[in-house]
């Protein structure tokens, strides 16, 4: 995998094979970052990562200056990677092992955009309980957005403060936000790409 723009646009990050990980394809990842450029400044955005598996998603917020990032998982590997690759590359990223379901129960920070990529073969009360979880708990700013990679197969078109959804290849992104007046999103709602 490579970062794609920042600091560190073009590096290739090479993760052990061993690990229980399906990262987010770099095309997916670059059609998910120019969405995201056109509502944000990278520059100083609290990130929080769930389900970070090798990181790839928090190192590419961290390459175009978010700061600070956290990144969960619950795997000692990705997380001994994660911590190995951001003090090599100078991150500002805290990884975290922990079961992501408890981190969301006790943890009280808030952040501006949020980013959860569950195992596709979580069931759909799961993948529910995630979006419920950090909007009652109060993880995300009132203008920030949080994004959840998934399959088909689990749609979340259905929750509070779904905004619309993008498709790339096999794999699904569904925004949330806070209802606003003049939300600026609106627009984008439903068009997904057909596979």
């Amino acid at each position: 995998m490579r970062i794609i723009s920042g600091k560190y646009k073009g590096r290739r990050i090479s993760p052990p094979k061993n690990l229980p990980v399906r990262p987010t394809t770099d095309m997916s990842k670059e059609a998910l970052f120019n969405i995201i450029n056109n509502h944000f400044n990278f520059n100083g955005l609290k990130v929080l990562d769930l389900f970070a598996g090798t990181g790839n998603i928090s190192y590419e917020f961290a390459s175009r200056g978010s700061a600070p990032i956290v990144s969960v998982d619950g795997d000692f590997g990705c997380i001994r990677f994660i911590k190995q690759t951001a003090s090599e590359f100078d991150f500002d990223i805290t990884p975290i092992k922990s079961d992501v379901f408890k981190f969301l129960e006790k943890h009280k920070t808030s952040y501006d955009f949020i980013f959860a990529d569950p195992p596709y073969g979580l069931d759909q009360a799961s993948f529910d309980k995630i979006v419920m979880m950090i909007f009652e708990n109060g993880l995300l700013e009132e203008d920030g957005m949080m994004v959840i990679e998934h399959s088909k197969y689990t749609p979340l078109n259905h929750l509070p403060n779904f905004s619309f959804q993008k498709s790339y290849g096999g794999s699904f992104f569904s925004f949330f936000e806070f209802e606003s007046d003049g939300n600026d999103l609106e627009d984008e709602e439903d068009d997904s790409e057909e596979e």
